[in-house]
């Protein structure tokens, strides 16, 4: 039986409200990524960065799991032993439709990490740069985001998950950002099938097998269906 390993990214989300890096006039456009996302940007300006990730929780709490999230944990369900779910997606989308033991490969919104002591616990709706750790008491809390120039979270499980797949499926990726912009040649590399459902073609759409382009909303129920189909022959 095919174990199956799925990447989603922005694109995921998007028609949830959630806007992506390349949206004109969304709220990535209103900062600059170096004073946001990155750790020299925060030992900089802390309230700032806690000003943006403050809005895209905000932002994330106000939005819903759209039909792509709900057909994944639809999948998910019905073949748990099977399907991996990893997700650039710092949201909790795929939680919220019923997923279970998704791997952030970015870390999650709705977590926070102190910067002393490396404990973690659920984020409040609105993080500022006095607030301190519950654990240790240092005021140095952060996001609990993977910013640019810091390593992904659990890669080596990832790399196991990529080793064993007899199929790879990127969602809403823009194939610009690595790590995860390589797991198509990995996969590939391993024997895995590939297949891409996207909006638009990516940066790494022709190291596909195969790719589709569409709505995430409708590609991705159409795919589960198609998926399901074949495991019930």
């Amino acid at each position: 039986m095919d174990r199956i390993v799925i990447l989603t990214g922005a694109g995921l989300s998007a028609e949830s409200g959630l806007g992506t890096f390349r949206d004109v006039g969304g709220l990535w456009t209103k900062y600059d990524l170096e004073e946001v996302a990155t750790p020299e940007g925060f030992a900089r300006n802390p309230a700032l960065v806690h000003e943006f990730y403050n809005a895209r929780r905000a932002n994330c709490r106000g939005a819903t799991p759209n039909p792509a999230h709900a057909a994944l944990a639809r999948l998910q369900a019905a073949l748990p032993d099977r399907v991996t779910l990893v997700t650039q997606n710092v949201d909790d989308l795929l939680e919220r439709a019923g997923a279970a033991s998704v791997i952030h490969m970015h870390g999650e919104l709705t977590r926070a990490l102190c910067g002393a002591c490396g404990h973690r616990w659920a984020a409040p709706d609105v993080m500022g740069v006095d607030d301190p750790c519950p654990a240790c008491g240092t005021a140095s809390t952060r996001p609990d985001i993977v910013w640019f120039g810091e390593i992904p979270y659990h890669m080596e499980q990832i790399d196991t998950a990529l080793a064993q797949a007899d199929l790879f499926v990127a969602i809403g990726t823009s194939g610009n950002v690595y790590p995860a912009a390589g797991f198509v040649q990995q996969a590939g590399f391993a024997g895995a099938r590939t297949l891409e459902l996207n909006l638009e073609a990516s940066a790494t759409s022709g190291l596909f097998d195969e790719a589709r382009l569409g709505p995430a909303s409708q590609l991705v129920p159409e795919w589960v269906d198609e998926v399901l189909g074949e495991s019930v022959r």
